[in-house]
């Protein structure tokens, strides 16, 4: 990869998926904290992150999407 070449979708998805799934399973967590105020059970840490790995995939796309952007934007691509 030259300076001129932004990294090519799928290491960028590769890179950004451990973040973007932490990222969903600290909000499917705190969702379940929430939802213990309607009377539904709390959500354990473990079972957020497992229910996270699924979630995680189509989440990724959109910040990989996005963050594509704004790397082309600040080269002057766009």
């Amino acid at each position: 990869m030259t300076t001129t070449e932004s990294p090519s979708f799928g290491r960028l998805y590769a890179l950004l998926y451990v973040f973007t799934t932490g990222a969903v399973a600290i909000n499917l967590f705190m969702l379940g904290l929430m939802a213990q105020a309607i009377g539904l059970p709390a959500l354990s840490p473990v079972a957020a992150l497992l229910l996270s790995i699924p979630l995680g995939l189509p989440a990724n796309w959109l910040v990989t999407r996005w963050v594509r952007r704004l790397i082309d934007e600040a080269e002057g691509r766009r």
